[in-house]
């Protein structure tokens, strides 16, 4: 889709930000970026410091990863619909002078966990009126939170791991009482993360108490909300789904982690967790976690993309629905791409097809009334 029929697409790729998962988004940027259509998409990278200095230039991404920040200019997207855009922050004596770089058409996000997955850039975007790849600001908010994201598909009467929440400030005061609730759970192994999180930043698999106490404090230290849950001996199972209002499922595919869970190291350091595309399952049960993805997507309001993260209990074959990643990895072995691929959609297609979907989501928002009709 172009927005006319002589002028590129300008698209400004996000990445970096204020989260855990800094690294892993310029490695999913460098993928999304050398796949961008030059002759159909005019690309501003626009990197965001761990600090959360937004920074553009040519070569972005890899002088944000090597540190070069003297190289790149300030810049910012201002939250005024009036005039979107790209705009320099420049300095002159006292004063700070912004200074319009671009238009932008579309804006794509490649920013993993908080300050980027959770809905906070995703409503900046809605208040600037621009269109945006991916989730809105439920979609995305909703994914994000573990424990929120648990009580809906409860509600929606979807399965899920047993699981119970406890608060950064509880464990601070009390550590006992929260081992106490956490082990109310079920036996162990359990599972400890941050309600907020992804990339399995965070995560610790604790087979004792000292092992829960341990990761409780670690996963802690990157959110003030923390989700304990039941260890589930299971194979790990993803579907990757694409749409708006009517969206679709891929082909399963199978982790075969190389550690003993699908660790951060995993899945980006050592690369050398096993994916098995399609997934070895019986046709009804392949089809029952294509269902369940699109159910999910579907109740948290969700949009563009999403990777859905199941397990099946090796012990009683029940599926149980883990997790939704709402800006899942788009490195060179990530399960999202290589899902679409073996189900017929190739990356570069995908990523055309993401743009698209960001605009389609744009034009819907545009029907809707901002004023008040009085009726006679």
């Amino acid at each position: 889709m172009m927005t006319n029929s002589t002028s590129p697409i300008k698209i400004a790729v996000l990445f970096g930000g204020r989260s855990g998962e800094h690294e892993v988004s310029l490695v999913s940027a460098k993928s999304v970026l050398s796949i961008l259509n030059r002759e159909r998409y005019e690309v501003f990278q626009v990197g965001i410091t761990h600090e959360g200095r937004w920074m553009t230039g040519m070569d972005a991404r890899e002088k944000l990863e090597r540190e070069r920040l003297d190289e790149l200019t300030p810049c910012t997207i201002l939250p005024d619909p009036s005039n979107p855009g790209l705009y320099e922050l420049r300095s002159t004596g006292n004063a700070t002078v912004l200074e319009k770089i671009t238009d932008i058409d579309v804006v794509f996000p490649v920013l993993h966990g908080t300050f980027g997955e959770d809905g906070t850039l995703q409503g900046m975007l809605e208040v600037a009126d621009m269109a945006y790849v991916g989730a809105g600001v439920t979609g995305s908010a909703v994914g994000m939170d573990k424990g929120v994201f648990k009580d809906v598909m409860n509600a929606n009467s979807i399965p899920v791991v047993e699981s119970t929440l406890v608060l950064r400030r509880e464990i601070e005061k009390d550590m006992d009482a929260v081992i106490r609730k956490a082990e109310s759970v079920a036996e162990y192994p359990l599972f400890v993360k941050p309600a907020n999180l992804g990339s399995s930043v965070g995560i610790t698999k604790c087979r004792n108490r000292a092992d829960l106490t341990e990761g409780l404090l670690e996963a802690a230290a990157y959110d003030r909300r923390v989700l304990v849950e039941r260890g589930v001996n299971a194979r790990e199972i993803e579907v990757s789904v694409l749409g708006n209002e009517e969206p679709q499922a891929s082909v399963p595919g199978e982790i075969l982690p190389s550690r003993e869970f699908y660790s951060y190291e995993a899945k980006y350091v050592d690369g050398t967790s096993g994916l098995l595309i399609p997934a070895p399952l019986p046709t009804e049960m392949a089809d029952k976690v294509r269902t369940l993805a699109v159910a999910a997507y579907k109740a948290i309001d969700c949009a563009g993309m999403a990777r859905v993260d199941f397990f099946i209990d090796k012990n009683t074959n029940e599926v149980l629905l883990n997790e939704i990643n709402t800006i899942p990895g788009f490195t060179s072995i990530s399960m999202y791409p290589k899902l679409w691929e073996a189900s017929g959609l190739p990356y570069a297609q995908l990523v055309d097809r993401l743009i698209e979907l960001a605009l389609e989501r744009k034009a819907e928002r545009d029907h809707t009334e901002r004023r008040f009709r009085r009726t006679q």
